[in-house]
């Protein structure tokens, strides 16, 4: 059998990674493929979380809380490297399963994915060939020209510091009028007008500051260009599986896992 596709799900806080990988997953199930979902976020408590495979069952906030006298913030980071530990732990759980994707909620707070060097061992350690980071753009900071260049900057540094190949993703689009998500998806689809509206919002006299702004945009215009999806309708659950499928097999449709899911 085929090594599944992984999918990390990562972004700023409150971007909906959680919603968003279970609506992909019931709509990859719908279509007759099979996912599974990994939380590695100690931390969350969603009532909604449902994973197969879940971190909490080898390191508890709680409990790291308790032993190591910390404080939530200061337990988050040490749960964050207690995790590479459990990372061997975490593979033998996924290998009992049968699936075609296997989802990954990664941490709320970003930085304990995207910086720590306990991620990039436990990124290494997860993923095959089939692997790409979906970067969550929320629409609470991209619907700003300097949010937009922040998210987008950060989404090259996760791309930079896991060198897996990353779509962007805007998220709960429902929630934007149409002619806003159309001014977004404009700023990732021509760095010009992206340029021109972040010198409309911040103003410098600063020319060599304005020129290699613009410079940078320009390098990261094939990262900038954003999906965009909805957790809540279902919009862009589809191209986002064709454009995994691009990374993952040149754009050919997978042959579906055969068998039940469960262990």
């Amino acid at each position: 059998m085929e090594e599944p596709g992984t999918v990390y799900f990562t972004g700023t806080a409150g971007a909906g990674k959680t919603n968003l990988v279970h609506a992909f997953r019931a709509y990859l199930k719908t279509s007759g493929y099979d996912a599974i979902i990994l939380n590695l976020d100690p931390g969350n408590e969603s009532a909604d979380l449902e994973p197969d495979v879940d971190i909490r069952e080898w390191v508890q906030l709680p409990e790291v809380m308790a032993e190591h006298n910390l404080g939530p913030n200061g337990a988050q980071v040490a749960a964050a490297d207690m995790i590479a530990l459990k990372v061997f732990d975490v593979k033998q759980a996924l290998s009992e399963f049968r699936s075609d994707y296997v989802l990954v909620d990664t941490p709320g707070q970003i930085e304990l994915f995207a910086f720590r060097e306990s991620s990039r061992a436990i990124v290494d350690a997860l993923s095959g060939e089939r692997s790409t980071i979906a970067f969550l753009f929320d629409p609470a900071l991209a619907r700003t020209p300097n949010g937009f260049v922040s998210l987008l900057l950060l989404s090259a540094t996760v791309e930079f510091r896991f060198r897996l190949p990353t779509l962007n993703l805007l998220t709960k689009t429902d929630i934007l009028e149409p002619a806003r998500l159309e001014e977004i998806l404009g700023w990732g689809e021509e760095p010009g007008r992206l340029y021109d509206a972040v010198t409309r919002e911040t103003a410098t006299p600063d020319l060599a500051l304005s020129t290699e702004l613009f410079r940078a945009m320009e390098a990261l215009a094939p990262l900038a260009a954003l999906l965009p999806t909805s957790a809540r309708s279902g919009v862009g659950l589809e191209p986002l599986y064709r454009s995994l499928q691009q990374n993952f097999a040149g754009g050919e449709d997978l042959e579906p896992s055969h068998g039940p899911s469960e262990p």
